[in-house]
């Protein structure tokens, strides 16, 4: 059966089946919950065009905000996702160039939902989590995440990111919504511009 968004992100149905065994060895069940999205990362900003436009034909809609200095691409497919027998995932993330580490490039994390108990979820896993992403004043989920050794993750959120967005900014609009004239920085870090000496 053909999967174009499978050619275009790659294996994911292997990815999140991955994860959720990796979740399992560190005593994590995600089968009770939700998914929120699949993460994609892509390292420079004219890939990041390319792969949005390959995606969005396969799409309904995206909403794209400046987040941390560079856009983010939260597009929902025609059909959610289909993935770990049955989940369904019902959006995309897609990731341009890094911010402040080392992230994986490609499929990069999956977002659970944890509804109910979530402080409870994080108070009995505390153990195996990695740390807290806080996302600004305004946000939200504020994700709980494992990070793994191949520099992939699982978020945990309270709510969706699809609900957390359209809680902080409004529901979706139909159709395909870019931030326009941004234009791409250079990456400047505390020994300047310039790349390191070797």
């Amino acid at each position: 059966m053909a999967d174009p968004l499978g050619d275009i992100i790659g294996d994911y149905r292997a990815f999140a089946a991955q994860q959720r065994d990796r979740l399992l060895d560190r005593g994590i069940d995600i089968s009770p919950y939700g998914l929120s999205h699949l993460a994609y990362r892509v390292p420079e900003w004219d890939q990041f065009l390319h792969v949005r436009d390959r995606i969005e034909r396969h799409a309904v809609a995206t909403s794209e905000n400046v987040w941390n200095g560079r856009p983010i691409a939260l597009i929902v497919p025609v059909e959610p996702l289909e993935v770990l027998d049955g989940k369904q995932v019902p959006l995309i993330e897609l990731i341009p160039p890094v911010h402040q580490r080392v992230y994986k490039m490609g499929l990069e994390h999956l977002g659970v939902v944890v509804v109910d108990g979530f402080d409870e979820f994080v108070e009995a896993h505390k153990p195996v989590l990695t740390g807290q992403q806080f996302q600004g004043p305004n946000s939200n989920p504020d994700p709980v995440y494992i990070l793994f050794e191949d520099f992939t993750h699982v978020k945990f959120y309270r709510r969706s990111l699809r609900d957390s967005v359209e809680l902080d900014s409004g529901a979706f609009a139909a159709g395909f919504h870019h931030v326009d004239d941004w234009v791409p920085q250079r990456l400047v870090t505390a020994t300047g511009p310039h790349p390191l000496p070797r």
